[in-house]
């Protein structure tokens, strides 16, 4: 595919986003104050199947007390962000905007800012930063590093439509999920920078596609529900049957993001955004990992990567992003160990809410059954290991042997936790076990 035309402007504007007319359902989502998904082809996104999950409000999921039969009687307040009323803090166009909900203690904004000096670093601490920025890490972040770059002066963004599209990027992640929130992508999106500033990228990727990967790492879990694609299609939910059973929750953030792009009006003037955007949120569909990564390395073993060709550089965007979604175990173990525990309490209560509703319960999701160490070893050895080993193929650098060597540390660790050989206490990482290489500098 090619790049993106940072000069073209768009002759005009529809109020709809139209996919191509070869796609059987063509969608048409309008961007109103309440968006609603219509279709050509009649699908009525309304319609509930007869599963009792349907009937409970997806914010009850994540209250610890037991579901009662009430709720189902209870008008349903669907969480999926193109479907809810536009809150409060959306501000009327033209309005300018200060920092969002609170004003900080001068002292904690300080030590934020202090932070972001150090913002390439591997060790960079998202969840001390999250707190000091009173919860707005993917805010802060992302416009910090947007101006890093140049890009807000360099495309000419407007700096209150960037604020507006970032709080309301921020606002719909799901801060119930205890993995898939706010604080993920902010920490996705520190990882992709670290990505950018690798020596074969900052020399040949264009202001584009640094503002693609940016976004990208931003909004690639839009609005997830903390649960997975095979619960969605078991649960005949409606979004389900609206993507086909096919990359169900990666169409859903691609076009939750493209939402809000057409809703502030960021940008216009960027013809193919939206298209190579969701070309990038795509690629992090776990379930497609081998066709990637087989890609990857065929084109590796054959060296015929070239970063002077758009397509090329936007698959090497692709791979990028993938492991800056799954980076988590290759940093330093007292921040990959909380993410971890984070992950895995996603995955037992959606186990919890399969055994409630008599669903077969998914794998990984049983706490019966499995531990947070077994779940990562797997994890490491068959996702994680084969991806970052291609990775250190493509980018042989300092940081690459860094992210390895915390790999190995941390399954090792776990391995130790799960064997009960040692103590949980003597995996608190001492000084002589973060490397020199571990704070890789911008």
């Amino acid at each position: 595919g090619g790049g993106v035309s940072c000069n073209s402007v768009l002759s005009s504007r529809r109020g709809a986003i139209s996919y191509d007319s070869s796609d059987q359902t063509a969608l048409y989502i309008r961007m109103l104050g309440d968006v609603r998904v219509r279709s050509q082809a009649g699908f009525e996104p309304e319609r509930r199947g007869s599963h009792p999950y349907l009937s409970i409000d997806f914010q009850t999921l994540h209250s610890r007390a037991e579901y009662s039969g009430a709720a189902t009687g209870r008008k349903i307040r669907r969480l999926f962000s193109f479907q809810r009323h536009l809150h409060s803090i959306r501000l009327p166009q033209g309005t300018s905007y200060s920092t969002p909900l609170h004003i900080l203690d001068e002292d904690y904004t300080g030590q934020a800012k202090c932070m972001l000096e150090k913002v390439g670093s591997w060790n960079f601490d998202i969840f001390l930063f999250d707190r000091l920025t009173n919860g707005n890490s993917l805010v802060t972040l992302t416009f910090h590093l947007l101006n890093r770059f140049g890009l807000i002066e360099l495309f000419q963004l407007d700096m209150v439509k960037l604020r507006r599209f970032l709080v309301l990027v921020q606002d719909d992640y799901h801060s119930q999920n205890p993995y898939h929130n706010a604080v993920h992508a902010a920490d996705v999106t520190q990882a992709m920078y670290c990505y950018l500033k690798e020596p074969k990228l900052s020399r040949s990727l264009t202001s584009c596609d640094i503002l693609l990967g940016l976004l990208a790492a931003a909004t690639h879990d839009l609005d997830h529900p903390g649960v997975n694609q095979p619960f969605l299609i078991k649960t005949d939910h409606y979004l389900a049957a609206l993507y086909r059973n096919s990359s169900v929750l990666e169409n859903h953030h691609w076009r939750s993001a493209v939402g809000l792009l057409r809703e502030t009006e960021l940008f216009f003037h960027l013809l193919n955004m939206e298209r190579q955007l969701g070309s990038l949120i795509l690629a992090t569909d776990i379930s497609r990992q081998n066709e990637y990564l087989s890609k990857f390395r065929t084109h590796l073993d054959q060296e015929d990567l070239c970063l002077g060709s758009a397509g090329d550089r936007h698959f090497v965007l692709q791979m990028a992003l993938k492991c800056a979604d799954i980076c988590n175990p290759c940093r330093p173990w007292e921040l990959s160990k909380q993410w971890s525990e984070k992950v895995t309490e996603e995955f037992f209560h959606q186990g919890e809410i399969e055994k409630q509703h008599k669903l077969e319960v998914s794998p990984l999701c049983d706490n019966q059954a499995n531990t947070i160490g077994n779940i990562q070893i797997g994890f490491m050895t068959y996702v994680v290991e084969p991806l970052f080993a291609e990775w250190a193929r493509f980018s042989d650098t300092r940081l690459s042997q860094t992210m390895l060597g915390h790999l190995g540390l941390n399954k090792a660790s776990w391995s130790g936790l799960q064997t009960g050989s040692m103590d949980e206490s003597d995996l608190e990482e001492p000084a002589s076990r973060t490397s020199p290489q571990g704070s890789q500098e911008s």
